[in-house]
């Protein structure tokens, strides 16, 4: 049961099974990964095409619609960017006018220009405030609007842990790769999604578990902990749910990162080198590619492993389907520890006896396309990044000779 809105079968594995029964469950299994939540935040899910093929709908044909209409917006504004106040003030002044109940963080109404325009004032009082890792605010948001970049998205994806509403990003950033939506026209923008009518791509993240052993256990010479008591107590484990990627390096040693890179508990390689980046098809186009990856549609069904200045000429990048599980540990010889980030937050150590579990989430974002997921990702890739760029060749005239 994914909430009250709706609910989705889920295949359960019987209780008791025979090895030939265990092989052919296992062989059944789906390499797509889990299938993603289709309900998003309250009042929000995804119209069904009764066209679609498996459960896997063609990209053109994911709209957005909703069970209720919307009465609740959360406004993510980038912090310390003057830039974005006259913006950010217009924005929550109209959703205020369509009677939206508009939630707001504390540390963004915290700006000394805010608190000292009077105008805007009553406006404020109407807001509903919240702190990050204090409230929790999952069920009372209906969409998201984002004012600021890429990061802006990043940010407003982790703020919720399990099912996330809708998304509408505005490109008031630097780059931005992610946010399609141009400020000049936001009412009637804004007010097409409180309608229902968007195009949405479900961009997939990842469900990562960092488990780490306690400072008063230790480790002897295979990698076993040892500990004085009971050994779950010695763990602890952390989940983070991660729209781009993982990223594993070396911190501040000035020695190769050493660590053991496992596949549905297979070691497929050991990662020699700076670092190693593992991430979602739509953080293919963030770290990854500038560490020499390929670009994957947020639509495809995958995980991309990429190597950090690897010490070796043959460790290319990889696509691994997105239902695999991959578990990251340092190795038994690594000379120093190593260092992980998580959508380039909550950067913390690795130390021996510490693995991290990636899999492929069953709660993506779903992101409000301007046009529809595929348009949308090509001007992307040629606007932002000048994809394909280059002056064309002249033609030749038939007087020319071709040799």
């Amino acid at each position: 049961d994914f909430g009250s809105m709706s609910k989705r079968p889920h295949n359960r594995r019987p209780h008791v099974t025979t090895p030939a029964q265990d092989l052919y469950i296992w062989k059944n299994q789906s390499l797509h990964g889990t299938s993603p939540v289709t309900t998003f935040g309250p009042k929000a899910c995804m119209l069904q095409n009764p066209l679609a093929v498996m459960h896997i709908q063609d990209p053109a044909s994911q709209r957005l619609t909703w069970n209720k209409p919307p009465k609740s917006v959360l406004v993510i504004k980038k912090i310390q960017d003057a830039s974005l106040l006259q913006p950010f003030k217009e924005l929550c002044v109209f959703l205020t006018e369509k009677n939206m109940i508009v939630y707001v963080e504390r540390k963004v109404l915290a700006d000394p220009v805010i608190q000292a325009d009077e105008s805007f004032a009553a406006v404020i009082q109407k807001f509903c405030t919240f702190r990050e890792d204090l409230n929790d605010i999952s069920n009372r948001v209906d969409f998201i609007i984002c004012l600021g970049g890429d990061g802006t998205l990043l940010y407003a994806s982790s703020l919720f842990q399990k099912s996330v509403p809708p998304v509408m990003s505005f490109h008031l950033g630097s780059l931005g790769f992610l946010t399609p939506f141009n400020f000049d026209t936001y009412q009637s923008q804004v007010t097409q999604i409180i309608e229902g009518n968007a195009a949405i791509i479900l961009r997939s993240r990842l469900r990562v578990v960092k488990e780490s052993r306690e400072k008063n256990a230790r480790v002897d010479k295979k990698g076993i902990i040892m500990t004085n008591g009971d050994s779950e107590g010695s763990r602890k484990a952390m989940q983070y749910q991660v729209l781009n990627e993982v990223v594993v390096d070396r911190g501040p040693f000035s020695y190769l990162s050493n660590v053991d890179l496992f596949l549905d508990g297979h070691l497929i390689t050991t990662v020699q080198g700076d670092g190693v980046i593992v991430s979602t098809p739509t953080g293919s186009t963030a770290y990854a590619v500038a560490a020499g990856a390929s670009m994957i549609h947020p639509n495809v069904p995958a995980i991309m492993i990429t190597p950090i200045c690897p010490h070796s000429l043959s460790f290319r990048p990889i696509v691994v389907p997105a239902g695999v599980e991959l578990k990251i540990m340092l190795s038994r010889d690594s000379r120093n520890t190593a260092w992980v980030s998580f959508d380039g937050r909550k950067r913390q150590e690795i130390c021996h006896g510490d693995n991290i579990t990636i899999t492929t989430s069953c709660f993506p974002v779903p992101s409000i396309c301007f046009q529809d997921p595929v348009n949308d990702w090509f001007e992307s890739l040629a606007q932002c990044l000048h994809w394909n760029v280059r002056k064309k060749q002249n033609y030749l005239s038939s007087k020319e000779d071709v040799f």
